[in-house]
């Protein structure tokens, strides 16, 4: 039973400190846009999604490269490889965190007014670039420990970047807005305050990552012990030559690179066509101010949830590895059930939460333009429920060694995308256009991966206790917390209203899972807390 749901509990390890990070992300955004506002946001958004980029091709996919090598290694005992395997990482991360810090400091003016078409972005971009190396040596050492199959090291490092981007960002737009201002002042152009605003928000990412990579320093140094003491063991009798292991990284890094890198090109592909659009048809004066409406607040409260599927991915991925090396077909489909479910649980209830409460959310945490912002969430909410399983559908191939299908898929999507956002553009959808591109973009590789898992593992999700009972559940949850939004928000204000509609959303939203049979004890058993609701079910007589 615990070697059953035992990645279960490491996935929701690393969902719980994925959706604190992004909590800790929103409360730094809060402040943030008070302090730059909504045109430092759209500065920022734009030197950030090159940034994204770079640390996709960087290191976004080592995490989940190391883990997956590191993790097949260790199943046969090979550990001498699996340390080898590590070594050959960690230089890989040196080379190429080096090149993209490197690229960003030298060409950032070029990326910033050439690229994105948003020149006052520059200097957060060039503030940025120490980050890239930092994060990219920070990604071996978590995929290393996820690879040994504990989540925690991760869990714990993701938290403390997170609390330390808080602090920096919002010391250094305070300070750097402020000098901005003067600046504005003597240049005659007030977008330098907001810019001078973003790159001091920049800072934050730059002390959170340093922060991350000591603490997993100082967490290796103490495990460091064990593993040599595994190494000193090894009698698998077959130790791969540093050759070997670095081409083996190499090729299980290039697949999961670019598949995330034709994922996320789309960010960056979505700033360009907007920013191109919106000039060319005489919208230049809104154009950053609504991006970052949509940058500073919708995408960042849609992340939220998102997170849970980015830490089940990085905890599935390991462990199909395992499960194909050993040939444990039955296994392997097992636990993508499991995830799958897992995931659907929290996302689609999630999703209605965030569109029943679009409005008290926003209002709660943020300023400036928020009828713009509630709209987009009303549209824009059920993303949720696509991005987590296309996530982890590309988490499963990648699993079970069909590397190369999220790329294709994630292509396929992405010119689809491309195409459907320039022409709704066209046709005046405005900052609109992009949630909805983003909704096809996400769909599209949902179905292209279900299809690939149907083929390749002849797989087949169930679909009642996996989709359609979590949803008629979360329509009812959907309908209660409306209605207490209706009554409550004008008498006992919009920060009450949200954490009541939370926690009786949550409490209606089990109590018809439960009754509509769509969670078990078995399930329960194997979630954090989940003991605990299966008590009070049996309490009051649900189960």
């Amino acid at each position: 039973m615990k070697k059953r749901s035992n990645f279960i509990v490491q996935g929701s390890i690393l969902a719980i400190a994925g959706v604190l990070s992004r909590i800790i992300g929103i409360i730094r955004r809060f402040p943030m846009e008070h302090i730059i506002g909504d045109k430092g946001n759209g500065f920022y958004s734009a030197a950030y999604e090159v940034y994204a980029l770079m640390l996709i091709i960087s290191c976004y996919s080592l995490p989940l490269a190391v883990s997956k090598v590191v993790s097949s290694k260790v199943s046969r005992k090979q550990y001498k490889s699996a340390e080898r395997a590590f070594r050959c990482a960690m230089v890989f991360a040196i080379v190429a965190g080096g090149i993209t810090f490197f690229v960003c400091e030298v060409f950032g003016d070029f990326l910033a007014k050439d690229l994105m078409l948003e020149p006052m972005s520059a200097l957060a971009l060039k503030v940025l670039g120490p980050a890239l190396l930092l994060v990219s040596v920070m990604g071996v050492l978590r995929g290393y420990f996820q690879g040994l199959g504990t989540m925690m090291p991760t869990a714990v490092s993701q938290v403390l970047e997170q609390i330390f981007v808080l602090i920096g960002s919002l010391v250094g737009a305070s300070l750097l807005f402020q000098y901005g201002e003067g600046v504005g002042v003597l240049r005659h152009n007030e977008d330098f305050a907001p810019s001078f605003g973003a790159a001091g928000a920049s800072v934050g990412p730059v002390v959170g990552s340093l922060i991350g990579l000591l603490f997993l320093m100082f967490v290796y140094s103490i495990y460091r012990k064990k593993f040599k003491r595994q190494i000193s063991r090894d009698v698998s009798g077959k130790t791969d030559t540093y050759g070997q292991v670095f081409k083996l990284i190499i090729m299980t890094v290039l697949p999961v690179l670019l598949s995330t890198t034709v994922y996320n090109l789309s960010n960056v592909i979505d700033i360009r066509i907007y920013n191109s659009v919106m000039i060319q048809k005489g919208f230049d004066s809104v154009r950053t101010y609504n991006w970052g409406v949509y940058s500073g607040k919708y995408k960042v409260l849609v992340n939220v949830p998102i997170a849970l599927a980015n830490a089940m991915c990085s905890s599935i991925v390991p462990v199909l590895a395992a499960l194909m090396v050993r040939e444990e077909f039955g296994r392997a489909k097992e636990r993508i059930n499991q995830a799958m479910r897992f995931t659907m649980l929290v996302a689609i209830p999630s999703a209605v939460g965030l569109a029943v409460l679009a409005r008290p959310i926003i209002t709660m945490l943020f300023r400036g333009e928020i009828d713009m912002a509630v709209n987009l969430l009303h549209i824009g909410s059920i993303s949720v429920v696509f991005y987590t399983m296309s996530t982890l559908t590309n988490g499963v191939l990648q699993g079970i060694n069909k590397m190369q299908i999220p790329v294709r898929n994630a292509v396929i999507a992405l010119v689809i995308h491309i195409a459907f956002l320039y022409a709704t553009l066209q046709f005046g959808w405005g900052i609109h256009a992009v949630v909805y591109a983003n909704i096809l973009f996400a769909v599209i590789v949902c179905i292209l991966n279900a299809l690939a898992i149907k083929k390749y593992l002849n797989y087949r999700q169930e679909y009642i206790r996996t989709f359609v009972i979590p949803v008629i559940a979360s329509v009812i949850m959907g309908v209660v917390i409306g209605v207490l939004n209706l009554l409550l928000a004008k008498v006992i204000g919009n920060v009450l209203t949200v954490f009541l509609g939370i926690g009786i959303g949550v409490i209606v939203y089990f109590v018809v899972l439960i009754l509509l049979k769509g969670i078990s004890e078995h399930d329960l058993k194997s979630m954090p807390g989940g003991r605990t609701v299966l008590t009070v079910a049996k309490r009051l007589r649900l189960m």
